[in-house]
């Protein structure tokens, strides 16, 4: 897969599934990007994870709901756009 083929979280359709691709994202290597990182890191956002964008917020889609596992969060544009991912074709809810 091509870095051509990765988006984020944040950008992945409603109902889309995706695979977590390199772990979080930290910008800048900035201390507070790097504990977001880390923090996405601890609950699940690892290289290989399945991911779904279950629900939005209104307007603008902030907070986006994610199933990872058999657990939903609820996080943020700016830590949704810290995490890549490739998506997967053909799966839509």
């Amino acid at each position: 897969m091509s870095s051509m083929d990765l988006i984020t979280l944040f950008d992945l359709p409603t109902g889309q599934e995706g695979t977590v691709s390199s772990g979080p994202v930290a910008a800048d290597g900035e201390t507070a990007d790097h504990e977001l990182a880390l923090r996405l890191f601890e609950i699940g956002f690892i290289e290989g994870e399945r991911v779904r964008v279950v629900a939005r917020g209104h307007p603008g889609g902030d907070p986006v709901a994610v199933r990872v596992g058999n657990t939903m969060f609820a996080l943020r544009r700016f830590e949704a756009e810290r995490v890549l991912v490739a998506p997967l074709r053909g799966v839509v809810a």
